[in-house]
């Protein structure tokens, strides 16, 4: 109960201060690109297994990590599950449609689902916003899960396991900037009111 107060909260505060913008929508249906030392199927479960410096684009998404594992629905959508360590955690990132924005972060496994299109960063989980090059926003938790589709976070200080690092002792850490407002357009001075000539034309 605790920590979805907290999850709640935690949404009104993205939401005032850096207002809803969801991942870039073609991603979804781009190709899915992966480089790795070695590759393994697995036909039981019908998972193909990359090990040994991987990485991952899929459109704007880029994800790195020791092994990934990948599996696509019969509805094509595409499901990857990417592991790195305490010491060489993996890593997630995707631009923001429409703006010059993006969202990272990163955990010891990182589970993205194409389908719900949520992206869960587990143990010793690290988000960020950045605007541009520049960082807004930073959440850190023991589990963070990210929707896509809606913008919003839910953090678990405690996540999987007891955690380590920045979020030792379940406590969940923010550091959350205004969104910059437009710049107001410079003030115009009144106009200075000038008497008419008189009606007729001057006189003679």
């Amino acid at each position: 109960m605790k920590n979805s107060h907290f999850s709640l909260l935690f949404w009104l505060a993205l939401t005032v201060f850096s207002g809803v913008a969801v991942a870039e929508k073609a991603d979804r249906n781009k190709p899915m690109n992966i480089e790795a030392d070695s590759l393994r199927y697995d036909g039981l479960k019908q998972v193909n297994i990359y090990s040994g410096a991987v990485t991952l684009t899929k459109g704007s998404i880029q994800i790195r990590g020791a092994q990934l594992e990948v599996r696509q629905d019969p509805e094509g959508f595409q499901f990857g599950i990417v592991t790195g360590s305490a010491a060489s955690p993996a890593f997630f990132r995707q631009k923001l449609e429409g703006v010059d924005e993006f969202i990272e972060g990163e955990g010891e496994v990182i589970e993205y689902d194409g389908r719900a299109d949520t992206v869960r960063f587990v143990k010793k989980a690290q988000w960020r916003r950045l605007r541009g090059a520049l960082l807004a926003d930073e959440v850190m938790g023991g589990l963070i899960v990210y929707s896509n589709l809606t913008d919003t976070l839910t953090v678990d200080g405690s996540g999987v396991g007891k955690p380590s690092g920045p979020a030792a002792g379940g406590r969940v850490r923010a550091m959350l900037t205004p969104k910059p407002e437009l710049t107001a357009p410079a003030s115009v001075p009144p106009a200075t009111l000038r008497p008419a000539p008189a009606l007729g034309g001057t006189k003679k």
